[in-house]
């Protein structure tokens, strides 16, 4: 494809990109996979371009652009050389016109900017949700250590005592240690806030929002695959593909259990008051995965962001009657905005007098919330990682 088609091609992308952040559809990487088996022409090196051109123009525009055409043009305006490629040629984009709409640059719409400046989000730290994640990986202890895995690439160490990373792109599911389950991708801020759970063999512990079960298979590597780890989630489609993971890993321990949204306690009444620890990676707003999933900023709302509150208090509520006296709740979310992190852990704890904070103690991070509800927040531009929040509480009677 000539540079110009290219661009054509990112322009026509960023439309479904945008129809689906108006109506909560499709993601943009499902859209660009989509694209991509429908335009089959389009070379490896194509694919990686027009990939690339579509990210960066969705990370630097603020509100919904109107078109694809807006948003591609407000990059240009960043970069001359795209401005070269709006030449009306065969396959590419029709000349600029006087007066058409250029996208607004920024980091998000102004409602949300101004709740990331209220909870520290700004300079530096907001500059950095714009940039591009690396990609992390976890070392399964169940099959192995970091020091002993023979890998295509070596791999930077990192503070999580079983992550690696690598440059982003690369086919690490390509890999037989991937294929084999000694490695599984999670970005290495998730992998530090399942150490806030201080798992240990032999516990009960209940990982109450699994989703697809990335921290599940944490957890079980943690327990050595003794105890039990209860996978609970009330998404069926997420939560079936956490068997044939457990599978691949080699997490024997693991039982599933579908929930039903407002009768949770169901499944799980033979549980109650009966676990070592219980995780709650609770639905957010997403703010902290910003550089693998920018258009997430045009499906927030102020009405969502509230939904998502409520959905955080009830979900520790419920998690607080399953834990065991002296027993541990984690609360995490992957938002950096405070209404989803201290905020929601200093009204569990104001309204649950039987429990205190813990913070856990990570090599990353640094003490966010208010004196008596501290929890720990990591963030790309300090950490490194994607943008967490994580705190811990004890019942002590």
């Amino acid at each position: 494809m000539i540079p110009a088609a290219r661009v054509q091609a990112a322009i026509e992308i960023l439309d479904r990109v945008i129809e689906g952040a108006k109506g909560q559809g499709a993601p943009a990487d499902r859209i660009i996979s989509e694209w991509a088996k429908v335009n089959r022409y389009a070379g490896s090196k194509d694919r990686r371009a027009i990939r690339e051109l579509v990210y960066e123009a969705i990370r630097h525009c603020a509100e919904v652009p109107v078109s694809g055409r807006a948003a591609m043009l407000a990059q240009a305006s960043r970069d001359a050389s795209l401005l070269a490629l709006f030449d009306g040629s065969q396959y590419g984009p029709e000349p600029i016109r006087e007066g058409e709409p250029v996208a607004e640059a920024g980091i998000a719409p102004a409602w949300l900017v101004e709740r990331l400046v209220a909870s520290g989000i700004e300079g530096d730290e907001a500059a950095a949700l714009m940039g591009r994640a690396p990609l992390d990986v976890r070392v399964n202890t169940l099959k192995g250590d970091r020091d002993g895995l023979d890998l295509p690439e070596p791999g930077e160490h990192l503070a999580a005592p079983n992550g690696l990373r690598f440059e982003a792109g690369t086919q690490v599911d390509q890999w037989d240690a991937y294929r084999e389950g000694r490695i599984e991708v999670q970005d290495h801020g998730s992998q530090l806030v399942c150490l806030a759970a201080g798992a240990r063999p032999g516990e009960t512990v209940i990982d109450l929002c699994a989703g697809a079960g990335g921290k599940t298979l944490a957890l079980a590597a943690a327990l050595e695959n003794t105890g039990r780890l209860i996978a609970s989630d009330t998404d069926k489609r997420r939560l079936s593909q956490l068997g044939p993971r457990a599978q691949r890993a080699g997490a024997t321990i693991v039982d599933q259990r579908l929930l039903d949204p407002g009768k949770e306690l169901e499944p799980l009444g033979d549980l109650e008051a009966q676990a070592d620890c219980v995780v709650i990676d609770a639905p957010c707003s997403g703010v902290g995965t910003w550089r693998r999933k920018p258009e997430a900023k045009w499906r927030l709302t102020p009405d969502r962001l509230a939904r998502f509150a409520a959905t955080q208090d009830h979900l520790l509520a419920l998690g607080a009657k399953l834990v065991k006296p002296g027993g541990r709740l984690v609360f995490i979310t992957c938002s950096l905005l405070d209404e989803e992190g201290p905020d929601r852990f200093a009204r569990f704890l104001e309204s649950h007098e039987a429990w205190r904070a813990d913070p856990p103690a990570l090599p990353l991070g640094r003490a966010r919330g208010p004196g008596g509800a501290t929890g720990i927040r990591l963030s790309p531009s300090h950490d490194g990682t994607d943008g967490f929040f994580v705190a811990r509480a004890l019942l002590t009677c």
